[in-house]
C-alpha cells in the first residue's frame, strides 16, 4: 500500500474527511468514551505525530472509526486448490451463485463477477454491491449487532439473532431490519426506540409467536433478506468443500507461515479452524497440523471443517495452550501437553480485543476488558517459544488495531527472547507496522498491518477491485519470527 505523503496541507486533509463522510451511511463505530480516547492516544502517539503530523494522524483516526462500521467492498473466498484447480472452482462457483440469484431475482438482474487475486493463488474476490438505495418500511425487526454485521456481509437473519419485531408479524410479511447499536434492545420487544441502524429489507419466514413464544428456541432463517443495503452472495451450502469464506488477511497468515509437506505445525488458538485447514491444504495434507482450543464445541467445529475440506492431517484437541508444554522432555503422548521443541512452525493467532473486525457498528466493552489481552498473549507467546524447534518459524497475528497487542508485543518479544529475529513476509500486501512501540523503521517494514483507514478514501472510486482489495480489509496484524 502506498504511504501517505508527509506534510499534507490542511485543505487536503479536510477534503479527504469530507470524501469519507460522503461515503458513510452508518455512524462511526459506537464505543465507550474511554475506549475511543484510548484508541485516539494510540493513533496520535508521539512517533506517529512526528512521522505524519497531527492533522494527518487525526484524519486517519477519524476514518478508522468510520470505516469499521462499514463492510469491505468485496467478499473474499479461499479456494480448496488441494482438491481442484482454481479456474475449475471459479467456474463452478459462478454457476452456483447464478442459480442462487435466479431464484431470488429477475433474470436481467443476474450478474456475477468473480475475480482471482493477482498475488494470492487460492483467493477469489467478489465485489459487494452497496450501499444501495433501499426504502425503509413501517414494519420493523431489530437484531443484535453481531447479526446485523453478518447481514452486511451477505447473510440472512437467523431466528436467534432477532430481538424485537412488530406485535402482529406473520410469515410472509415484508419487514425492515435494523441493528441495535448499543445492546439495549430486550429480547421480545414489540418496538425499540434506542440507537439502531437500517441494514435492509427482508421477508419474514416465521411468525412472531414462533420466534419468541415457544419453549424451544427458534432455529433457522427468521428473515430472508431480499433488499439488503449491501448485496453480496449468501454462501450457505454453496460448494462447502471447495469455497471457504475467510477474510483476506486471515488467508495471508497461512502463506506467511510457509508450511511445507511433512512438517509438524501447531495452531495454538485454532477455532473455528479456518487457518488450521488452510495450513493443512498448503502442506498438501502431508504432515501433521495440531489445533488447540479451550472450548470443546469449538474443537468439534474444527474437526467438522477439516472433514468437510477432506483434510486428514488435522488433529484437534480441547486444551489450554498456555499449559501445552510438558515438563517431561521424554514424554511421547500423541496429544497435549507436548515436549519442548516439538513443532517446526507455530501459529499464534492470539485472542485479542477484535477492534479491527468489520463491519462492527458497536462494542460495549470497557477499557479494562480491552486492556486485558496483552498479559494472556504473552503467556501464550512464552508457551509458543518453548514448543518451537530451533530454526523454526513463529507467526503472531491479531485482528485488532491497538499498539499494545501488536507492535508493543513484537518489541517485548524481541527483548525477552534474544534468539528471535523478525523475518520478511510473503506476500506482504498490507501496510508496514505503526510507529509508537520504539521499533526501528527497518523492523516496522518487516511487520504487516492491515490498515483499512489508509484506503478508505479509495473504497468508492473507480480503482479496480483487485488493487483496492489489499487495503480495504478488516484491521489485522502479522509478525513473523525465526528462532535462531
Amino acid at each position: 500500500m502506498p504511504k501517505q505523503e508527509e506534510g499534507s496541507m490542511p485543505e487536503q486533509n479536510t477534503e479527504v474527511l469530507l470524501e469519507a463522510a460522503e461515503m458513510s451511511i452508518f455512524p462511526r463505530i459506537s464505543l465507550k468514551p474511554e475506549v475511543t480516547e484510548y484508541l485516539k492516544s494510540v493513533f496520535l502517539n508521539k512517533e506517529v505525530l512526528a512521522a505524519v503530523g497531527h492533522q494527518e494522524a487525526d484524519c486517519r483516526f477519524q476514518k478508522l472509526l468510520t470505516c469499521l462500521s462499514h463492510p469491505p467492498s468485496y467478499t473474499c473466498v479461499r479456494i480448496s486448490t488441494h482438491l481442484a484447480p482454481l479456474e475449475e472452482i471459479r467456474h463452478k462457483l459462478g454457476e452456483e451463485l447464478k442459480k442462487q440469484q435466479m431464484c431470488s431475482s429477475s433474470a436481467q438482474d443476474v450478474s456475477i463477477q468473480i475475480l482471482p487475486h493477482p498475488r494470492i493463488t487460492d483467493v477469489l474476490l467478489l465485489p459487494v454491491d452497496g450501499p444501495r438505495a433501499v426504502e425503509q418500511l413501517s414494519s420493523e425487526v431489530v437484531v443484535g449487532a453481531q447479526c446485523g454485521s453478518a447481514v452486511l456481509r451477505g447473510a440472512h437473519v437467523f431466528a436467534p439473532g432477532i430481538l424485537a419485531s412488530s406485535k402482529y408479524m406473520k410469515a410472509g410479511d415484508v419487514v425492515s431490519v435494523f441493528s441495535d447499536l448499543e445492546g439495549r434492545c430486550t429480547r421480545g420487544m414489540t418496538s425499540f426506540q434506542g440507537k439502531k441502524v437500517f441494514v435492509g429489507n427482508g421477508v419474514a419466514e416465521m411468525d412472531r409467536s414462533s420466534i419468541f413464544c415457544t419453549d424451544e428456541p427458534a432455529r433457522g432463517v427468521g428473515v430472508r433478506m431480499v433488499e439488503p443495503l449491501y448485496r453480496s452472495p449468501s454462501f450457505d451450502g454453496v460448494l462447502p468443500s471447495l469455497a471457504f469464506l475467510q477474510n483476506l488477511p486471515s488467508v495471508v497468515v497461512g502463506h506467511v507461515l510457509g508450511p511445507r509437506p511433512g512438517e509438524r505445525i501447531l495452531d495454538m488458538c485454532a477455532a473455528p479452524g479456518g487457518k488450521t485447514c488452510h495450513i493443512a491444504a498448503l502442506m498438501k495434507d502431508q504432515g501433521e497440523v495440531v489445533a488447540l482450543d479451550r472450548i470443546r464445541n469449538k474443537i468439534d467445529r474444527i474437526r467438522q471443517n477439516a472433514q468437510m475440506l477432506h483434510l486428514h492431517s488435522v488433529k484437534a484437541y480441547c486444551f489450554n495452550s498456555t499449559q501445552a508444554v510438558s515438563g517431561d522432555s521424554a514424554q511421547e503422548n500423541e496429544g497435549p501437553p507436548f515436549p519442548p521443541e516439538s513443532f517446526d512452525r507455530v501459529l499464534l493467532d492470539a485472542p485479542c480485543s477484535g477492534l479491527g473486525q468489520r463491519p462492527n457498528m458497536g462494542s460495549t466493552w470497557s477499557l479494562k476488558e480491552i486492556c486485558s489481552y496483552p498479559p494472556l498473549q504473552r503467556k501464550l507467546f512464552h508457551a509458543a517459544m518453548r514448543l518451537l524447534k530451533k530454526g523454526g518459524v513463529l507467526v503472531y497475528s491479531t485482528c485488532t488495531v491497538t499498539l499494545a497487542e501488536n507492535e508493543e508485543q513484537v518489541a517485548w518479544a524481541l527483548e525477552t527472547f534474544p534468539c528471535l529475529t523478525l523475518q520478511p513476509q510473503e506476500p506482504h500486501i498490507g501496510a508496514e507496522g505503526m510507529p509508537g512501540a520504539g521499533l526501528s523503521p527497518e523492523q516496522l517494514r518487516l511487520l504487516q498491518r492491515f490498515s483499512p483507514e489508509l484506503s478508505w478514501d479509495q473504497a468508492e472510486t473507480t480503482t479496480p477491485l483487485q488493487c483496492r482489495a489489499d487495503g480495504d480489509t478488516i484491521g489485522f496484524f502479522i509478525a513473523k519470527f525465526l528462532k535462531n
